[in-house]
């Protein structure tokens, strides 16, 4: 086995395993939790009042 079949079974592994991850990533089912979206996180919170508790 040469260098360069040794590189493309390296770069087949590669590709593959790539590919399974995106496609996992794609057909996972999206967690269902009280937390919103990935962009509304506690800086949408703004309307709560901040400071010590009295």
């Amino acid at each position: 086995m040469s260098q360069q079949d040794l590189l493309f079974l390296v770069m087949i592994g590669i590709g593959l395993s790539a590919v399974t991850v995106f496609a996992v990533q794609l057909l996972r089912k999206p967690k269902h939790d009280d937390k919103g979206a990935w962009y509304e996180g506690p800086w949408d919170d703004d309307d709560k009042p901040r400071g010590p508790r009295q």
